[in-house]
């Protein structure tokens, strides 16, 4: 009896087991059982009560519930040819190296320029290739459910020379790997479709980055350089190796509807949108959450950017959504030594983030960021809103100038607002770089952190318009809504230091 009882009670337990250990399929195979048993209790009723119509109808529900899914929205045609993928032999099973195929069609549609140019239209499936170049006059459309994928293999990436402004490659000294999807002195350039996305893997990337065993800077997923009349739309980019959207000493720039992502953590160096060098840049409507600046305005790095002298400029970014666990939401620079001015920051949204958004650079660093807006940004569990830094002490290598400082002046807030804000401000310049002409006007940030310096601000000046709260920085002239004075400034160029961010 002993023993039939604990034969028993070891099936309990095994039962119990089985349970925990497939909740998800037993509660599937539950609603599919309860489904098909509700459907033919209707169909029953129906029948007895409603005769054959009742039926039909529940009979149609049925075959509803079980039809196969619609066929996939076909491609617009964008230009005068279209071609599809298939067309050059591509198989989408994730498995099949399509770099030929890519490559053929990007060659055909090369050859219709003055006619247009062409289209390739990649359907649903997972498009494997290793990196290939798009041609000017050429839209890449990307079906729903397309996916284009990068190779893992380092040995399929080619090796570029080191951009003119960065002196060498980012991360190492030497070569640059290429991005998946280039382009280069190329003239009206569309990636866009039905949110088809593009996926650079850059698992493998991320784990020889950490481990140190790169020799080259890791590659972007999509790079275009000199090239103008770029729109990129209506798609997802994801799990790039390094940056994910850089545009490169481009004019004309439209980034809209794009979704973005890789994870928050142990994505190193994974930013959004990167204009470098660009003019004349809309980036709007976007999503984008990933493992380091969500968008990062640049322009070259110390003397090499000074030297080649290419500025940021005329760019709005509006309607954007913004995660950065690492790093920041909007940022300018670091990398700034050929200038940025005249942008626009507004109707922005920055959740969940280390930082709002930042101004960084540093001595040798050189050039100028001026005319910078910002208008209507909210915070949500954001450790420090707006932060302006000019010690990012990360250089190209020794040869940098020790007297090029940057200049900073004219940046302006208005209308910022938020919650689970730790600080909302920390603006710290130098006896060498003051931040000059800053202001704020109609800004309210829930804080999280009830510490004296929650407004941090040195070798700063500039004013306030209320109403403004928490209570600003004393560096900082104070008016009324109405335009008049209220307290003048007090030049305190040291505050204590609540933390590091």
């Amino acid at each position: 009896m002993v023993e039939t009882g604990v034969g028993r009670l070891h099936q309990r337990r095994g039962a119990v087991a089985f349970v925990a250990a497939n909740k998800a399929l037993l509660a599937a195979a539950w609603a599919v059982g309860f489904a098909l048993v509700f459907l033919w209790q209707s169909a029953s009723m129906s029948f007895g009560s409603a005769g054959a119509g009742g039926g039909a109808a529940a009979g149609g529900f049925l075959r509803l519930l079980l039809a196969p899914p619609p066929p996939p929205r076909p491609a617009p045609r964008l230009r005068p040819t279209a071609y599809n993928l298939t067309d050059f032999g591509a198989v989408g099973d994730g498995r099949a190296v399509n770099t030929e195929a890519f490559e053929r069609a990007v060659e055909a549609i090369a050859a219709l320029a003055e006619r247009g140019g062409g289209q390739l239209n990649v359907p649903p499936g997972r498009w494997l290739t290793a990196p290939f170049n798009l041609t000017s006059h050429m839209t890449l459309f990307l079906a729903e459910g397309a996916e284009i994928l990068g190779i893992t293999d380092e040995k399929y990436w080619p090796l570029m020379p080191a951009l003119p402004s960065y002196g060498y490659g980012r991360e190492r000294k030497g070569p640059r790997f290429g991005s998946l999807i280039h382009g280069q002195n190329l003239k009206d350039v569309v990636i866009t479709g039905h949110n088809g996305s593009i996926n650079g893997q850059g698992e493998v990337w991320w784990m020889k980055h950490r481990r140190r065993i790169l020799n080259n800077t890791r590659p972007p997923l999509v790079q275009l350089m000199w090239s103008k009349d770029i729109i990129v739309a209506n798609i997802t980019l994801r799990n790039s190796p390094f940056w994910h959207l850089h545009p490169y000493d481009c004019t004309n720039v439209t980034v809209s509807n794009v979704t973005i992502l890789s994870p928050v953590s142990g994505a190193p160096n994974t930013d959004g949108i990167d204009p470098d060098s660009c003019q004349d840049v809309l980036i709007e409507n976007c999503y984008v959450s990933v493992g380091d600046d969500a968008i990062a305005i640049k322009s070259g790095w110390d003397q090499y950017g000074i030297a080649y002298g290419r500025p940021s400029s005329n760019i709005l970014i509006r309607n954007v959504t913004a995660r950065s666990l690492v790093s920041a939401g909007i940022s300018i620079g670091s990398e700034m030594s050929g200038g940025v001015a005249n942008v626009t920051v507004e109707n922005v949204r920055i959740w969940e983030s280390r930082r709002g958004v930042r101004i960084k650079t540093a001595t040798g660093r050189g050039g100028y960021i001026r005319n910078i807006s910002y208008r209507n940004i909210t915070f949500d569990n954001v450790r420090a809103g707006i932060v302006i830094k000019v010690d990012y002490n990360e250089h190209a290598d020794d040869g940098y100038d020790r007297t090029a400082f940057p200049d900073i002046t004219s940046i302006s807030f208005k209308g910022i607002h938020g919650r689970g804000v730790r600080v909302p401000l920390r603006a710290h310049g130098s006896d060498v770089i003051p931040i000059k002409d800053i202001s704020f006007q109609d800004m309210s940030v829930g804080i999280s952190y009830k510490k004296k310096h929650i407004f941090q601000c040195s070798y700063v000046e500039g004013r306030v318009v209320r109403p403004v709260f928490p209570k600003p920085c004393e560096n900082l002239d104070v008016y009324d809504e109405q335009g008049q004075l209220v307290k003048r400034a007090v030049a305190l160029n040291s505050t204590e230091l609540d933390y590091d961010i």
